[in-house]
């Protein structure tokens, strides 16, 4: 008779969490998220603190909203789990974070026969080794990411590393094999200027728009001052973005395009992304403070404004639009302000018609976007597909009100007395006309990008509209052409 081989049971697998099987940190965020529930929360979290680590996160733990669901997992380290598990080997998930934030995770899962987390004692290094001990003797590989574990995996079978660093993979190698390897992509620059979301620097173009139209752009100094203002804008814009997209995060992640972005899919830490926002808007204001005291306080303005629309005012509609399309014109105010010039009135009615127009078209894009996926209504904003037969109407009528606007600057005094050829300023109005009447068809089309400033730079008819208009303004005010009196 043959002798039955009995396959040689593989130690148990420990598995880290934070930093591991996500690459997020679920404290971090829960922190995030309880400071979102409500601000006042920021002195309950300072004065939990003094009572240690344990006791912080147990208080974080209770009091946020958690949901493992929407948490971004490293799906290489997930399929090989799933295969460990399918071949008899137990799977333990030990982790420094709250049993409350493990468990989660674990239920979510489905893969995990235990459970090692935190409740009175902060289970991180030695702490931790301790733990899984006591569950699973001496006999276990660790699964982790830190320096901080360096203690378990010299007291571990085996190591597999993942997303550690080179300094920290070297010192496992050292002491223990390694039984698999899952590398970080680096941060890369993109994923910061991702991040940093510095293609939206596209809008704060307008900031030179009082340059153009007090036809000071050969003006040297008015010029920097207008780069400045520029620069200044961009790296306080920047630094909100991050700020909101920590607060969209649950959103962000159940969004089809937006779970790309750096800190939803957690390719950049919330730490990091903390400080670099703060960089950014310290720096957005000590170029501020160099323009000038009023454009900093337009700068101030500006961030309070976007910050309520991001946290409260988007949620609501019309309310929304509009604001967006106050943003947009203070940018111009900002512009005016840093060159030391006054903002005409016919500016500023016009272009709060036509940012109105072009904040409906936005938010028309999403909704013939969401109606040919087949949903009905938007996720945290107000708006329904039904809604179309009502925004639609409302964004060709404000885009036709910019029109009417510039017509009516055409026929006034002071135009006559700025501009040699006045009459010439009709062929900006028709090129006005073509050009909103194509975004808006564009946006039926389903071809319409998020944000329709951006598409109108990155777009080559339209580049090549808005350099014949503003070839034509330039042409009115120093050529007289009597051809056209």
């Amino acid at each position: 008779m043959g002798s039955t081989i009995m396959p040689i049971e593989k130690p148990a697998l420990v598995v880290d969490l934070d930093g591991t099987l996500t690459p997020t940190d679920t404290l971090a965020e829960s922190v995030v998220k309880l400071v979102k529930q409500s601000p006042s929360n920021l002195v309950w979290l300072a004065l939990s603190l003094p009572k240690g680590k344990a006791a912080f996160k147990r208080f974080v733990a209770a009091n946020s909203t958690f949901s493992a669901a929407t948490l971004p997992y490293r799906e290489p380290l997930l399929d090989y789990l799933r295969n460990e598990r399918e071949g008899g080997r137990r799977l333990i998930l030990a982790t420094a974070s709250h049993e409350t934030i493990a468990e989660g995770v674990s239920t979510h899962l489905g893969i995990f026969d235990e459970v090692i987390a935190t409740d009175t004692i902060n289970l991180k290094g030695t702490n931790k080794l301790d733990a899984i001990r006591k569950a699973v003797g001496e006999d276990f590989v660790y699964a982790g990411d830190s320096a901080a574990d360096l203690p378990i995996w010299e007291s571990a079978k085996a190591a597999i590393l993942v997303g550690a660093n080179d300094t920290t993979s070297e010192a496992v190698r050292r002491v223990r094999p390694v039984e698999a390897e899952f590398p970080r992509d680096p941060v890369q620059l993109r994923t910061w200027a991702k991040a940093l979301r510095i293609h939206q620097w596209l809008k704060n173009l307008l900031i030179f728009v009082p340059v153009l139209t007090a036809f000071s752009f050969l003006d040297v100094g008015k010029l920097v001052d207008s780069a400045v203002a520029f620069l200044a804008f961009s790296l306080a814009a920047s630094a909100t973005y991050v700020v909101n997209d920590l607060w969209d995060l649950d959103s962000d992640r159940i969004h089809p395009r937006k779970r790309r972005r750096p800190l939803a899919s957690a390719d950049v830490s919330i730490v990091s992304a903390l400080v670099v926002s703060a960089f950014c808007l310290v720096a957005g204001f000590a170029l501020a403070g160099m323009l000038s005291t009023q454009f900093l306080l337009i700068l101030v303005l500006y961030l309070i404004v976007t910050s309520s629309y991001s946290w409260v005012l988007k949620q609501y509609v019309l309310i929304d639009v509009i604001i967006l399309s106050l943003l947009y014109t203070l940018r111009i105010i900002a512009g005016s302000v840093a060159i030391g010039v006054m903002t005409s009135t016919w500016l500023l009615a016009f272009s709060v018609f036509l940012f109105l127009s072009l904040a409906l078209v936005k938010r028309c894009a999403e909704l013939v976007a969401l109606e040919k996926a087949g949903d009905v209504a938007t996720s945290g904003r107000d708006y329904r597909v039904t809604d179309l037969t009502v925004l639609w109407p409302l964004g060709v009528g404000a885009a036709m009100s910019a029109v009417v606007v510039f017509g009516l600057f055409i026929s006034s005094p002071e135009t006559a007395v700025r501009y040699g050829t006045p009459l010439a300023l009709w062929l900006v109005a028709l090129g006005l006309i073509y050009w909103l009447s194509r975004l808006w068809i564009k946006t039926g089309r389903g071809e319409m990008h998020d944000d329709p400033v951006v598409y109108a730079i990155k777009d080559r008819g339209s580049r090549i509209v808005v350099f014949f208009m503003t070839a034509t303004m330039i042409a009115a005010h120093y050529f007289e052409i009597t051809s056209f009196q």
